[in-house]
């Protein structure tokens, strides 16, 4: 029933982690489809290995805004 929520009306997408300032993890409110940006912007489908990259740029970036301020 949730899926065909999403088919007639589309995804309702909500962002969910914002890993960097342009790199966020999104999860559709009805299906719990998950996705991601990509390098060059688009969104993708959230697999474990951008799940783990995604971890390890956070990790970067939030050493590098510490070091920063």
């Amino acid at each position: 029933m949730k899926n065909l929520r999403c088919r007639v009306f589309g995804h309702d997408y909500r962002v969910t982690r914002k890993v960097t300032h342009h790199v966020k993890e999104y999860t559709c409110k009805s299906c719990r489809k998950q996705l991601t940006t990509s390098g060059n912007g688009n969104l993708i489908e959230l697999t474990a290995n951008f799940k783990e990259i995604n971890d390890l740029l956070e990790h970067i970036h939030h050493k590098r805004a510490i070091r920063t301020n």
